[in-house]
């Protein structure tokens, strides 16, 4: 650069001959001056911008860690989130598939009944036989409906449903077993009046045996049977109130439960599932119950 300074210089003083040699050193001199504060300032410039950056520099670096964690654990929640929806999803799906089978099933008892009364009105000389199938097919009918696989506990040892079934039917005959067992033999043919009144009975004459809290479940069966929902609500709450600690509980609020939706009441019905599925997880009544939910809009 200097030398294109130094040229134009030249020439003047060759062309007006008015110039010395020290003139144009001096000349030079400026200019080099000039030149070197302007390249100075420049350089301060940058070296200014140089510095600014490589302060912000750990910033950028604190803020791109942080994002990265946040992003990190974002996509951690994701994926958490997607494998429990995934669980949820095939819990559902089987729950419905039990309920399809289910329904299958009731069609086809529906279907048997509905034979069974043809053929009753025209055989009279059968008619009394075919009524009580149907009524002990009707009663199975809505037990399933109800229950939709009621049974025991699936965290319980074997052996423990056939330890209920021998409770709801008593092999020996001392007078409480007695009792028990014609009350209950009157309920499964579907004579709800007749049983219930049974089963009141037994109560009065024992209420605390390891079969009462059974009879004030029955009870409550009972008029839920012959679609007396209210008298049934009742019924079932005795059991929970009078019996907290046994094993028909969860029967009794599920059956409540339901009852109350048949009544048209579903915010009652889905407190009652809800305690269901809360208290009694693990349980066939839970499931039952969560299905239930599922079906209620």
């Amino acid at each position: 650069m200097k030398k294109f300074f130094f040229l134009p210089v030249l020439l003047l003083a060759t062309c007006f001959g008015c110039a010395t040699v020290d003139d144009l050193k001096k000349v030079q001199n400026e200019l080099d001056q000039k030149i070197t504060a302007v390249a100075n300032n420049r350089v301060a410039l940058v070296e200014k911008k140089v510095a600014a950056v490589e302060e912000s520099l750990p910033l950028l670096k604190a803020e791109d860690n942080a994002i990265r964690g946040d992003l990190t654990k974002n996509i951690e929640a994701v994926t958490a989130l997607r494998k429990s929806a995934a669980e949820k999803g095939a819990d559902i799906t089987d729950i419905r598939d039990d309920l399809q089978q289910l329904r299958g099933q009731l069609d086809v008892l529906r279907k048997d009944i509905a034979a069974a009364v043809t053929r009753a009105n025209h055989r009279d000389e059968e008619s009394k036989d075919i009524r009580e199938k149907i009524n002990s097919a009707v009663f199975k009918i809505n037990f399933i409906e109800n229950f939709l696989g009621i049974g025991k506990r699936d965290d319980q040892p074997e052996g423990t449903d056939k330890g209920e079934k021998s409770k709801d039917v008593p092999k020996g005959k001392p007078d409480k077993e007695s009792a028990y067992a014609a009350a209950y033999e009157l309920f499964k043919d579907g004579k709800f009046d007749k049983a219930r009144d049974a089963f009141q009975s037994f109560l009065k004459q024992y209420p605390d045996t390891e079969y009462s809290d059974n009879a004030q479940f029955w009870i409550g069966e009972c008029y839920y049977f012959e679609k007396k929902y209210e008298n049934a609500i009742l019924e079932y709450e005795k059991v929970a109130k009078n019996y907290p600690d046994g094993d028909k509980v969860p029967y009794a609020l599920l059956k409540q439960g339901i009852a109350f939706l048949n009544l048209g009441d579903k915010a009652s019905a889905k407190l009652i599932l809800q305690r269901v599925i809360k208290d009694y997880p693990n349980t066939n009544q839970a499931r039952t119950a969560k299905a239930t939910l599922l079906n209620i809009k």
